[in-house]
């Protein structure tokens, strides 16, 4: 077909839809409007999907991310948004960007805390650092978590089935947020979610590892105190 063929095809189909010489090159379904392309756009929902983009288990997706990173920055802030992301542990998240005093809707939600959640996680935390110092992958089971939970058990004097009741919907929680990764073939051991990272803060650390240690010291803080009585409530 010679380009005066080409060409009156061209008009024809204007003729029928004139929308159709203005569609957008990255048009991928009827009305699409949108700009970007499909890989890029796998790896925007994928952060607003959350709770990461992981460069282990997304490996189509973080190159991608990295490549476009500019451009899904522009995306994200239009929402209010910010990315944060670590090249080195290959990992990324969004997060409602600091606008000061400026008032702006909010899209995502903060998950909310127990006692157990935050002691749980600085655990996890640190068994990452551990891990981490050893060039191994940071891995628990159940059985280790219960353990180590037993300590908040008995500062908190709460009943056996009481316990275990928050201790595994703890478990659900953070696995829900996948800082716990199942490993294939065993039920009840998890990888640690290099995530874990990026959410604490250094004074965050601190202040719950200064918690823990008055815990483990023998002393039960009014907050332990006040938080459990929260959760009782909310049962």
């Amino acid at each position: 077909m010679n380009w005066s063929e080409n060409n009156a095809a061209a008009a024809s189909v204007e003729e029928h839809d004139p929308d159709a010489a203005q569609a957008p090159a990255n048009s991928l379904f009827m009305g699409d409007s949108g700009e970007l392309a499909m890989d890029t756009r796998r790896a925007l929902v994928q952060l607003l999907a959350g709770p990461s983009l992981d460069g282990r288990r997304h490996q189509k997706l973080w190159p991608i991310l990295v490549r476009d990173e500019a451009v899904i920055r522009r995306r994200l802030a239009d929402l209010f948004l910010e990315l944060v992301i670590d090249r080195d542990l290959q990992v990324a998240f969004t997060r409602q960007a600091d606008t000061g005093d400026l008032e702006v809707p909010v899209l995502l939600r903060r998950a909310q805390l127990t006692f157990i959640d935050s002691i749980l996680l600085l655990h996890l935390r640190q068994r990452l650092t551990q891990a981490d110092s050893h060039g191994d992958r940071a891995v628990v089971s159940t059985d280790e978590i219960m353990e180590f939970l037993t300590l908040y058990e008995r500062a908190a004097n709460t009943d056996r089935a009481g316990f275990m009741k928050r201790v595994h919907a703890s478990i659900e929680k953070i696995k829900k947020h996948s800082i716990l990764q199942k490993i294939r073939s065993s039920d009840d051991r998890f990888e640690i979610s290099p995530t874990l990272k990026l959410l604490f803060s250094a004074e965050e650390i601190q202040a719950l590892t200064h918690l823990y240690q008055r815990m483990a010291a023998g002393e039960a803080p009014a907050q332990l105190a006040q938080i459990e009585s929260d959760e009782e409530a909310d049962q």
